[in-house]
C-alpha cells in the first residue's frame, strides 16, 4: 500500500494531547489517525464512532428484548425520583 500525506488543521492543544497519548502508548500520531480512519471507514454507520467499541459489544444484548425506553424512564424515575 502506498502512503499519502494528509495535512489537517486542528487546535494546538489537541495535537499536543495526541502526541502525549502516542508517547504514553508507544505509538505515533500517524498510527493513531490511521487506525481511527480505518475503523471509521469499516463501520456500517460512520456517524456512530462507538459502534465497534468493546464496551458496546460487551453490553449489547444484556437487556431482555421486551424492555422499552419507557421501562427505562420508569426505572430511572423510581431510582432517582421524578425531577420534572
Amino acid at each position: 500500500m502506498t502512503d499519502s500525506k494528509l495535512t489537517v488543521r486542528v487546535p494546538h492543544n489537541l495535537v499536543e494531547g495526541a502526541k502525549r497519548y502516542a508517547r504514553q502508548n508507544h505509538t505515533t500520531v500517524t498510527r493513531l489517525v490511521s487506525e481511527y480512519l480505518r475503523r471509521l471507514t469499516n463501520q456500517s454507520d460512520p456517524l456512530d464512532p462507538l459502534g465497534d467499541a468493546p464496551i458496546v459489544k460487551r453490553l449489547s444484548g444484556i437487556l431482555p428484548e421486551n424492555v422499552s425506553v419507557d421501562d427505562y424512564k420508569k426505572y430511572i424515575d423510581e431510582k432517582y425520583g421524578n425531577r420534572d
